[in-house]
C-alpha cells in the first residue's frame, strides 16, 4: 500500500513510521473499521504495509498516544480501534494553543459569529427538561460575587451555560468548537486571574441576557436568540477585554 500523507512543501519530511502511522489510518477508513474493531496482527501488518517490525511498533505507539488505537494484552488482547474522546480532543488541541498567546479578542471573534448562529437554531426545539437544566443553571449564581474565589467559580459557571447549549447542536463540529473555546475561555480566566476583581457589570448583563435567551428558546423566537446571544457576545467580549486590560495593567505596575 502506497503511504501517501497531504502536506504542503514547506512542512518537513515526515518520518516513516509517522507515514505508516496515516497510512493505518487512511485504511481503517477504507475498510469502516469502527470504535472496538480489531486491527491485523503484527506479522498482518508487516505483511500489509511492507515495512519492518520496527516501524509497524513505532507507528501503533503514534497511533496509541493519539488516542485512536487501544492495546490489550492478555487472552483476546491485541491492538483495537479507539474513538478519541471529546476531553483528550480538546487537550490535544488546547496543547497546539499553548504557546499562541490567545487574547479574549482571538476567542470572542468566533464565538460572537458561532454562538448566535447556534441560538437561533435550537430555537423551539429544546425540550423542557433541557430548558430547566440551563434555568438551574442560572441560578447557580443568583447574586454578585463578594470575593474574587466566588467571581471565579460564577464566571466557569457562567461558561457551563453555553457548553451545555452546544450540546444539543446536530452539527458534531459547531458543538465542539464552541465547547473548546469556553473551556479555553475558563483557563484563560483562571490562568490571567481575569476574575479579580469581581465584576458586578458582568454578572448582572451576562446573567439578564441568559435568561432573556432561554425564554427566546422556549418561545420558539430564532430572530429573538440569535439577537440576543449576539448582544450577550459583543457585551462580554466588551467587559471581559476590559478586564484582560486591567490585569495587564496590574502586572506592569508590580
Amino acid at each position: 500500500m502506497p503511504l501517501v500523507t497531504t502536506r504542503s512543501k514547506d512542512e518537513p519530511r515526515l518520518s516513516r513510521p509517522v507515514r505508516v502511522a496515516e497510512a493505518i489510518k487512511d485504511w481503517v477508513v477504507e475498510k469502516g473499521l469502527k470504535a472496538g474493531d480489531r486491527l491485523p496482527s503484527e506479522p498482518e501488518m508487516i505483511e500489509q504495509f511492507g515495512m519492518a517490525k520496527g516501524t509497524i511498533r513505532e507507528a501503533m505507539r503514534i497511533l496509541e498516544a493519539q488516542g485512536l488505537v487501544r492495546t490489550r494484552t492478555g487472552p483476546g488482547g491485541g491492538s483495537f480501534v479507539h474513538e478519541v474522546s471529546k476531553q483528550r480532543a480538546r487537550a490535544l488541541l488546547g496543547n497546539y494553543f499553548y504557546f499562541k498567546d490567545l487574547t479574549i479578542a482571538d476567542i470572542y471573534e468566533l464565538r460572537c459569529t458561532l454562538e448566535p448562529q447556534l441560538a437561533a437554531s435550537l430555537a423551539g426545539k429544546l425540550s423542557d427538561e433541557f430548558l430547566d437544566q440551563l434555568e438551574e443553571n442560572i441560578a447557580s449564581y443568583p447574586e454578585p460575587a463578594q470575593t474574587a474565589d466566588e467571581e471565579r467559580e460564577q464566571h466557569i459557571a457562567s461558561l457551563r451555560f453555553h457548553a451545555l447549549l452546544a450540546t444539543q447542536s446536530r452539527n458534531k463540529l459547531l458543538a465542539f468548537l464552541i465547547d473548546f473555546m469556553t473551556n479555553m475561555l475558563a483557563d484563560l480566566t483562571v490562568y490571567r486571574k481575569l476574575y479579580n476583581p469581581p465584576n458586578v457589570e458582568l454578572w448582572q448583563k451576562g446573567r439578564d441576557y441568559q435568561v432573556h435567551l432561554v425564554q427566546a428558546l422556549r418561545d420558539g423566537d430564532a430572530k429573538a436568540a440569535h439577537q440576543i446571544m449576539g448582544d450577550h457576545m459583543a457585551t462580554a467580549q466588551t467587559l471581559m477585554s476590559l478586564q484582560e486590560a486591567e490585569m495587564q495593567k496590574r502586572f506592569m505596575s508590580e
